[in-house]
């Protein structure tokens, strides 16, 4: 029998194979309408679920592991903040700042150094705290640099040195018998020193703590 032989309003009578074709295709018609129209958003929910699941195991296990190590965390926050405080207190203060200029020229001249330039240079505001160059040129030998160096180093505040050029002076004759001295070396620096901005000033004239 033809397909065109097949009358769809008595179904009944067709053979099995077409009937049998007929119940396939609506069957195969239904699944295709139910994965459309139901399972497919389903599959969709499904798996952005186990995406979530993946995240919150791995937050989970982030946290856990920072919980076991919570001991150790506090106990290096106390070991930074202490620190932390150290390094500030090694910074002058704004009513310390003269005193500390004063120890550094002290210390050249008790080094032996002539001192030829000593020039702080403006303050330097940073994150949350502010730098103040100074430039200084002395005449000295290799030891008394040495010196100059070690004492600065051992200054209670923080200083540190930038730029060293080590030049030779012109030589001199010398007072005696008319011949001539060996030429003192010339030294330029930039030495810094830091100072910790515990204040900042707002437009209207307050003082707003500055954290760090």
């Amino acid at each position: 029998m033809n397909l065109n032989e097949l009358d769809f309003n008595n179904i009944g009578n067709w053979p099995n194979p077409a009937k049998a074709a007929a119940v396939g295709v609506l069957c195969i018609a239904v699944l295709g309408a139910g994965y459309w129209f139901d399972t497919r958003s389903q599959w969709e929910a499904l798996s952005q679920i186990q995406d979530k699941e993946q995240e919150l195991k791995q937050t989970f296990e982030t946290r856990q592991m920072k919980a076991a190590n919570l001991d150790a965390y506090t106990q290096q926050m106390k070991e930074m903040k202490q620190s932390f405080g150290a390094m500030l207190r090694q910074l002058p203060s704004q009513t310390e700042v003269e005193g500390l200029l004063v120890d550094i020229s002290q210390t050249g001249l008790a080094s032996g150094l002539e001192f030829e330039l000593f020039k702080p240079e403006a303050e330097a505001p940073k994150d949350f705290y502010a730098e103040l160059p100074i430039k200084i040129k002395v005449t000295g030998s290799y030891h008394q640099f040495g010196n100059f160096i070690s004492g600065i180093a051992a200054l209670p505040r923080i200083v540190t040195l930038h730029d060293i050029s080590i030049t030779q002076a012109q030589q001199k004759e010398s007072a005696k018998k008319g011949a001539e001295a060996s030429a003192p070396l010339v030294m330029e620096i930039t030495a810094k020193t830091y100072r910790y901005m515990e204040e900042t000033k707002l437009p209207d004239g307050k003082a707003e703590d500055k954290k760090t």
